[in-house]
């Protein structure tokens, strides 16, 4: 990430442990953290609504609708603002309750994010209609609970979370 410090210029900087930047120069110290993603299981009846990816990473596979959580943002605020944005559906951050968590790697342009993906579900009363964001989402689809491959879904952290779901239910 850094080839120099970004307060000294120095070259003696380095990455220790995979945790945090450190110039061997000045007392710059960078930690490199996790980042937030959130996913919703939304569920109609007996069945999961699922997006197809636009773009990669993984695009054209199943993903769960969420993404990455703001610095200003509750998980659920993270979430609700997420489907709203790419799916022009609203639910309210209320009206999640919290699901799992799961480590997560999100390589983007070269670079490998750490991500812990922390997933919540809603089961609504009627099916909604949805409005792609055709540059994030290719499709929209709803799955019945014993149909779902998950093999076919984009991160190992949210099969996980889809295996759990459909063994409790």
């Amino acid at each position: 990430m850094f080839k120099y410090c970004p307060k000294c210029q120095s070259s003696d900087i380095s990455f220790e442990g995979q945790r945090y930047w450190d110039c061997g120069n000045c007392d710059f110290v960078y930690f490199h953290n996790t980042a937030a993603g959130v996913a919703g299981l939304i569920k109609y009846r007996n069945q999961l609504l699922f997006t197809v990816r636009a773009k990669n990473p993984e695009q054209g596979k199943l993903d769960l609708p969420g993404g990455f959580v703001d610095y200003h943002e509750t998980l659920e605020q993270g979430l609700s603002r997420e489907l709203t944005e790419e799916l022009s559906l609203t639910i309210a951050p209320q009206k999640w309750q919290y699901f799992c968590s799961f480590p997560n790697q999100y390589l983007y342009k070269n670079i490998n994010y750490h991500t812990i993906d922390s997933v919540f579900a809603c089961e609504l009363d009627q099916k909604p209609e949805v409005q792609l964001e055709k540059a994030e989402i290719q499709e929209a689809r709803w799955i019945a609970l014993d149909e779902i491959d998950v093999s076919k879904i984009a991160f190992p952290s949210l099969a996980n979370a889809v295996t759990q779901f459909i063994e409790m239910e």
